[in-house]
């Protein structure tokens, strides 16, 4: 298995005219963004707009993914669902493309039943049955469930269960999960504007975002550290804290995409029913680009 750490952008699933997934503008973004030193990427995460996505047009971005991203990157692949046996089905499909890990949303859609005990027979079953290794993903903030940290700290026990992404920036959770975990369960912090901290406490890297519009500036951070550059990581971090706020938490993918437009990438529109953002929106995120120096 190749190792899971480094920069691992939740990569933006890009949309033609019709509203078609484009796949010529997918993989010229990938290509340019192996260019920038990402470690991998990771397809049909939230910021891939997967849940907006028919299984076939799955299948076929992970399949253009595939082709776009060198062997020696790592390809993660979206493929959890609120079912279990699905979960177990897309994830046997994934494994026939190419991917080289899933990564496993938590179910939420009966949330009052998402306790301990369903959220652990869900992943141990899912690993038991899966090709591939798995990764916890953790996104509150849409789910509305929040995995604790001794349910993790279980799940990590199973060796096909073998790393965790957390967009919670809840970093007492994160610590106690690197304190009691088994070494090498990999630790994926799931927001840009946190990859110097959670790096601090250990983290073995992130899913940022923010890699869709400054995938450099995401390496950067992370190779500074590495580096021991202390200091160049830290304001490097600072610099990117408006940017990466603008396209998560105030504008979502819809930002993100107006974002990559304007850095030079590909976003094009939202699949509805998300909207894409208004002119003053729009001149409100130019200018905190232009103040983070992306553009």
């Amino acid at each position: 298995m190749k190792e899971i750490r480094g920069v691992l952008p939740p990569v933006a699933t890009p949309f033609d005219a019709e509203g078609n997934v484009s796949a010529e503008h997918f993989a010229a973004n990938l290509t340019r963004y192996v260019e920038t030193g990402l470690h991998g990427f990771v397809i049909l995460g939230s910021n891939g707009e997967y849940s907006l996505l028919t299984k076939e047009e799955k299948l076929r971005v992970l399949e253009i993914a595939r082709a776009a991203i060198p062997q020696d990157r790592l390809l993660i692949a979206g493929t959890g669902t609120d079912s279990t046996r699905e979960t177990i089905d897309f994830t046997k499909r994934a494994a026939q493309l190419g991917a080289d890990a899933a990564l496993v949303v938590t179910p939420h859609y009966y949330r009052p039943q998402m306790n301990s005990a369903a959220l652990l027979k869900h992943y141990r079953t899912v690993a038991d049955a899966s090709p591939l290794p798995i990764l916890v993903y953790n996104v509150p903030a849409y789910t509305n469930v929040d995995i604790d940290a001794a349910t993790v700290i279980e799940l990590a026990r199973h060796e096909n269960i073998v790393g965790m992404k957390d967009s919670s920036a809840n970093f007492l959770k994160m610590g106690e999960v690197l304190r009691f975990a088994p070494f090498d369960f990999a630790v994926l912090v799931g927001t840009g504007g946190a990859i110097f901290p959670a790096l601090c406490i250990g983290a073995n890297g992130a899913v940022p975002a923010l890699g869709n519009i400054a995938p450099r500036e995401c390496v950067a951070i992370y190779n500074f550290f590495q580096e021991g550059k202390m200091e160049q990581a830290r304001n490097l971090q600072l610099r990117m804290i408006r940017p990466n706020g603008a396209i998560t938490s105030k504008w979502g993918v819809p930002g993100m995409k107006a974002a990559m437009d304007e850095v030079g990438y590909y976003g094009g529109a939202p699949r509805p029913p998300l909207l894409p953002l208004g002119e003053s929106e729009r001149n409100a995120l130019r200018e905190i680009l232009r103040e983070a120096e992306l553009i």
